[in-house]
């Protein structure tokens, strides 16, 4: 039988009404019953009913959580870190995917603002105009996009694409190119931002071959302009489209990397079950997801600053099979 709020006010020696108030608004019973109440709770194993809490307390307990893409392998990871770290805080995760469509999110975002206490945005394509809106319905943390006012955590695009460069030129490759993602992807934009700095320093040229689907059949739709192209490397928007573009090479004969080298995003598991094994950037997903949740617990107790605070997650490049010095170009007939 569950442990009743009966149960611990009888063993803890005080009425059931001081056990509710201990256990949620604490700061009304005194230190010495609060700890005891606490204690007494722990040893029974009592669990409070999360609507009868809602109720006094006006707290759901529960954090919203809105992604592009559940069938991207980046993103269960990240659904995986936020749930771990919102459980160990007493958070329910409610989630839902919009299938990359950015039309649906706002809808979505008032959907689940009426269930939950705080919202965490991963990789919302909503335009900015949406996003300050959808931002104002309650407590909101965003992970891979930042706003206005809006506290964010954020993948540290600019130095990781500093990496991938330094790492190409270090080759000897002098023409890169850029596979694309999503038009109204905020990271696209940053990578994209950090690959033209980049390759401004390190004496590179960059051809940016266009926007892509930002998965494996997104690499098979890139062949042909990564083949026209001049480039003798080639940054994709992520690992999918790494993948798929090495499967398409592959498929027309061109060797990967004598005869031209590629580098994916976010190091997911099958970038190093593929052979060649994936050159990718590797993006720190845990870390990122208790970043988000440690911020959506700040804002809900009131203790984030103005402005905003933006966590930037750094990434790591992990060198594999799929990169090497330049070798003879594939011609688009091959």
């Amino acid at each position: 039988m569950a442990v009743t709020i009966t149960d611990v006010a009888r063993a803890a020696g005080v009425s059931p009404s001081t056990v509710s108030r201990a256990l949620t608004v604490p700061e009304k019973v005194g230190a010495s019953t609060r700890e005891r109440v606490l204690r007494v709770a722990e040893h029974l194993g009592y669990q409070p009913n999360r609507a009868a809490r809602a109720l006094i307390t006006g707290r759901t307990g529960s954090l919203g959580l809105l992604l592009p893409d559940l069938a991207n392998p980046f993103f269960p990871r990240l659904v995986r870190a936020i749930q771990h770290h919102a459980h160990r805080a007493d958070q329910r995760v409610l989630m839902m995917d919009t299938d990359e469509d950015p039309a649906v999110e706002p809808a979505l975002v008032r959907s689940l603002t009426e269930q939950v206490d705080g919202l965490i945005l991963c990789s919302p394509r909503m335009r900015p105009h949406d996003l300050r809106e959808a931002a104002a319905l309650g407590p909101t943390v965003l992970v891979n996009r930042t706003a206005p006012d809006v506290p964010a955590v954020v993948f540290d695009d600019l130095g990781g694409m500093r990496q991938i460069v330094e790492h190409l030129a270090g080759l000897g490759h002098a023409r890169i190119g850029f596979a694309g993602g999503p038009r109204l992807s905020w990271s696209n934009g940053q990578r994209l931002r950090g690959l033209r700095e980049a390759s401004a320093e390190f004496g590179v040229q960059l051809t940016e071959l266009g926007h892509f689907p930002p998965s494996f059949d997104g690499g098979h739709v890139a062949v042909e302009a990564v083949l026209l192209s001049e480039a003798t490397a080639v940054v994709t928007f992520n690992d999918l489209v790494a993948v798929g573009l090495c499967h398409a090479l592959a498929e027309r004969r061109v060797r990967i990397p004598d005869e031209i080298s590629v580098v994916g995003i976010d190091d997911i598991d099958v970038a190093g079950m593929v052979q060649p094994a994936l050159t990718t950037l590797a993006l720190r997903i845990e870390s990122a997801g208790r970043a988000a949740v440690e911020l959506a617990l700040e804002l809900l107790a009131g203790g984030v600053a103005r402005p905003a605070p933006q966590v930037r997650i750094p990434g790591d490049l992990v060198v594999r099979g799929t990169t090497a010095p330049p070798g003879p170009r594939p011609t688009p007939s091959e």
